[in-house]
C-alpha cells in the first residue's frame, strides 16, 4: 500500500497522468521526479546521520519501535497518563456523613457569617 492507495489504483493514476502530460513532456517530468528522488533520500540519510552523531552511543540503545506512535491507541494513552498519578483516596458514604458533620463544628464553619462582605483585594487582579 502506497499512503492509503492500493497498487492497483495507483498504476491506473499514473496512466491517466502520463496520458495527460502528453509524450513531448513526459521525459521532463520523469526526469525531475527521479532528482526529487535522489534529494529526498540524500535528505532523509542526512538527517539520519544528524541524529545518530546527536544522540552518539545512545543512537543503538533507543527502542524504535516502541516509540512508533502508530502503535498506541489515543484511549489507552490518555488512560496511561491519568492513572500515572497517585491513586486518589476514596471515600464511603457513611465517611462523608461523619466528615461534613466533622467540619460543621471546625473553627472556621462557625465564624463563618453570610451577612459580612467578602474582603475583595484590588492589586490581585
Amino acid at each position: 500500500m502506497f499512503f492509503g492507495l492500493d497498487w492497483d489504483k495507483l498504476v491506473l493514476i499514473l496512466i491517466v497522468a502520463a496520458l495527460l502530460v502528453g509524450p513531448e513532456r513526459l521525459p521532463r517530468y520523469a526526469e525531475s521526479l527521479a532528482r526529487l528522488t535522489v534529494r529526498a533520500r540524500e535528505w532523509l540519510s542526512g538527517a539520519k546521520t544528524r541524529v545518530k552523531e546527536e544522540l552518539g552511543d545512545d543512537f543503538d540503545d533507543v527502542e524504535w519501535r516502541k516509540l512508533d506512535p502508530r502503535q498506541y491507541d489515543p484511549r489507552r494513552i490518555i488512560r496511561d497518563a491519568l492513572l500515572e498519578d497517585a491513586p486518589v483516596p476514596t471515600v464511603q458514604a457513611a465517611a462523608v456523613g461523619t466528615a461534613i458533620a466533622a467540619t460543621a463544628t471546625t473553627p472556621l464553619a462557625a465564624s463563618f457569617d453570610p451577612q459580612r462582605d467578602v474582603p475583595f483585594d484590588n492589586e490581585a487582579t
